[in-house]
C-alpha cells in the first residue's frame, strides 16, 4: 500500500458562489473538497442532478477535485455521483428513542437494500463517528459496517468525534482500518456550560484548532503514517469562533501536511 494523501475540506462554512469558493479553497492548499449537498448550499437536493455536474466541472478548472458530498444516498444522489466521479457520500447515523441496537439493526436492513444500488454506481456510503446520541467511535462503526464490502458501505472515522467518546486513535484505527475511507481531521474539547453553584455540571463541545484538542493530531497521523495509510485526509472547518474560520483553517491544513510529511 503506498501512502499518497490527498487533503480535502468540507465547505460547509462557507456559501459563496462556486467559483469564488474553488479559488479559495486552491488558495489555501487542499486538493478538493467535501460539498455539502443540503438545502441552502450550492447544490440542493432537488437539483443535485445538474448542480453537482457544475460544481464538478468548476472544481476542476481550479484543478481540484469533490472527493465526497455529504447529502442524501437515495439512488439519484448516488447516479450523479458516480457520473462526477465522486467516490464517497458521508452521512452520520443517529439513534432513534427505540434504543441503540435496534436503530442498527434497521440501519443494517436499510443498508443491506442499498448495497446492490452502491454496487452497481460503484460509489461507496461512507459512515462517520458523531458525538452524542449517534454511532459515536470506532467500535460502533465496526459493528454496524462490518460485514459489508469497504467498497460499498465504509468507515469516514472522526479523529476529534472519535476523542470526545475517549477512545485512543491508535486502537480507533485498528478497529476501524478494515473498512476506512477516510479519515477527518478535526479537534474539540469539553467545555463546561455552566457554573460550579449550578447544581448539576452541564458540558459542550468547543471546536478549536487541530493544536488544542482532545484528539491528538500528531498520535493520529504517526498511526497513519506507521500504517502507510493512502486517500483522502478531510478537514471540516468546524470551530466555534465561527467569525475565524478562515484563518483557523489555514492554520490547520498547514499542521496537518506537516505532521504527515
Amino acid at each position: 500500500m503506498g501512502s499518497r494523501i490527498e487533503y480535502s475540506v468540507f465547505t460547509k462554512p462557507w456559501k459563496s458562489p462556486l467559483p469564488e469558493l474553488a479559488g479559495f479553497v486552491k488558495s489555501l492548499g487542499f486538493d478538493g473538497v467535501e460539498l455539502p449537498v443540503r438545502p441552502g448550499y450550492q447544490v440542493e437536493p432537488q437539483d443535485v442532478v445538474k448542480g453537482l455536474p457544475a460544481a464538478q466541472r468548476i472544481m476542476a478548472d481550479r484543478g481540484l477535485r469533490i472527493y465526497s458530498v455529504a447529502g442524501p444516498a437515495d439512488e439519484r444522489t448516488i447516479a450523479v455521483c458516480a457520473e462526477c466521479g465522486v467516490p464517497v457520500i458521508r452521512i452520520c447515523v443517529g439513534i432513534d428513542d427505540d434504543g441503540y441496537l435496534a436503530t442498527e439493526a434497521r440501519l443494517q436492513r436499510q443498508y443491506d437494500e442499498l448495497v446492490p444500488v452502491l454496487d452497481h454506481y460503484k460509489v461507496t456510503l461512507g459512515i462517520q463517528n458523531h458525538c452524542d446520541r449517534n454511532i459515536c467511535n470506532a467500535m460502533g462503526l465496526k459493528h454496524l459496517i462490518d460485514r459489508y464490502d469497504p467498497h460499498q458501505i465504509a468507515a469516514v472515522w472522526d479523529a476529534a468525534h472519535n476523542a470526545l467518546n475517549g477512545e485512543d486513535p491508535e486502537m480507533a484505527i485498528d478497529i476501524i482500518w478494515s473498512h476506512l475511507c477516510m479519515v477527518n481531521l478535526k479537534n474539540a474539547y469539553w467545555q463546561r456550560v455552566n457554573g460550579p453553584e449550578a447544581e448539576q455540571a452541564e458540558w459542550r463541545p468547543y471546536w478549536t484548532l487541530g493544536r488544542h484538542g482532545l484528539a491528538s493530531w500528531p498520535r493520529v497521523t504517526a498511526e497513519l503514517k506507521r500504517r502507510a495509510y493512502s486517500g483522502v485526509i478531510c478537514l471540516p472547518a468546524e470551530y466555534s469562533d465561527e467569525g475565524a474560520v478562515d484563518r483557523l483553517i489555514a492554520e490547520d491544513i498547514v499542521y496537518a501536511k506537516a505532521l504527515m510529511q
